[in-house]
């Protein structure tokens, strides 16, 4: 029996190849602005995640001094 070939260069990931392709037909500034754009939806998302769990504090904190 023989052993599979071991490949020389790495299998480029899903996200990798993704940015290749961006890079192709994207310039250097529309990449920038999304790029920029998706920062700001994930840091919008947290700040709603951060609301969400103050908010639950609050209720328990006021629901234990009842």
């Amino acid at each position: 029996m023989q052993a599979a070939p071991v490949r020389a260069t790495a299998i480029p990931s899903l996200t990798g190849a993704l940015r290749a392709v961006e890079s192709l037909l994207m310039s250097g500034g529309q990449r920038t602005a999304r790029r920029n754009a998706w920062t700001s939806v994930l840091e919008d998302r947290r700040r709603a995640k951060d609301r969400v769990e103050a908010q639950r504090f609050l209720e328990q904190a006021f629901d234990a001094r009842r």
